[in-house]
């Protein structure tokens, strides 16, 4: 009798309306493929915590930003870590997943990100600019997200009590994202237009760019995982991070060709095979 496959249960919402990206597509490609080696169910966030006890794991893909259902996030996590059920990526990441506290951290550490601040006594921390961005720690897709005057962005934080952000407004060239399963770097996109952000490109990233990026990825810990370093690219050359995506970040698969393609589903099966193995 043939050994049992691995069960997975793979979180994701097929109809979340994502500007510019098709996140029933990619899902509906990766779990065909999936479907090789896993026996595999797909549910919507809401219904991950009610099914989990059946799977050996659970990967979180595609579902949209948790902010549109806080509750069952919670509950999820919290049913998951009773049973110490293995999902993917581990509920550990230190970026995205836990809110974008990391940015505030990480600038007063002196790593190379897009300065921010939470405080408005903290505002004149940041570069000069005519104009700044204030966006909400629990935020994603730009929810919430606003461009305003140095007068308005100090009144927002002392009236937010750390739960927003600023930043001042960056004069960048493109924006640029580096795709990494574990600690293995897998391509780079581009986005060449900055008003276009999901029209992606891919591109060489330089020995400078990867220990850019590789940079974050060591800062994060995850042993196991898909991981997005989104940075962009200033008038001098230089590389500031915008955010680290560490709980579902979309993969732009239709960017990329058919080799490549091949090559990232071959790494990420092989991750979540040694994933599998290490929770036994």
């Amino acid at each position: 009798m043939p050994p049992r496959r691995p069960r997975v249960l793979y979180v994701t919402d097929l109809a979340y309306p994502a500007r510019g990206r098709r996140y029933g597509d990619e899902d509906v490609f990766l779990t065909a493929r999936l479907r090789e080696e896993f026996d595999l169910a797909l549910c919507h966030p809401r219904d991950a915590a009610a099914l989990l006890d059946a799977f050996d794991a659970v990967v979180v893909r595609n579902s949209g930003p948790v902010l549109a259902h806080p509750e069952a996030y919670a509950a999820f996590r919290r049913r998951a870590a009773e049973r110490g059920t293995r999902v993917y990526n581990p509920l550990s990441g230190r970026a995205d997943m836990a809110g974008k506290q990391y940015l505030v951290d990480l600038t007063a550490a002196g790593f190379p990100v897009i300065p921010t601040v939470d405080r408005a006594e903290h505002l004149s921390r940041l570069p000069a600019a005519d104009r700044y961005v204030v966006k909400p720690k629990l935020g994603a897709d730009s929810l919430g997200l606003r461009t305003v005057g140095a007068d308005a962005a100090r009144e927002a934080l002392a009236g937010a009590d750390g739960t927003l952000l600023a930043q001042p407004r960056i004069d960048f060239v493109h924006e640029v994202s580096f795709c990494f399963v574990d600690h293995a770097f897998q391509y780079a996109l581009r986005a060449p237009d900055p008003a276009r952000r999901w029209d992606l490109r891919p591109f060489e990233p330089t020995a400078e760019d990867l220990a850019f990026a590789r940079r974050f990825i060591d800062w994060n810990t995850l042993d196991h995982g898909i991981q997005r370093v989104d940075a962009c690219r200033t008038r001098d050359g230089g590389l500031l991070l915008v955010e680290l995506e560490d709980l579902n970040p979309y993969l732009s698969l239709d960017a990329l060709d058919e080799p490549r393609r091949d090559a990232f589903v071959t790494a990420w099966t092989a991750s979540l095979h040694r994933f599998l193995a290490a929770g036994r």
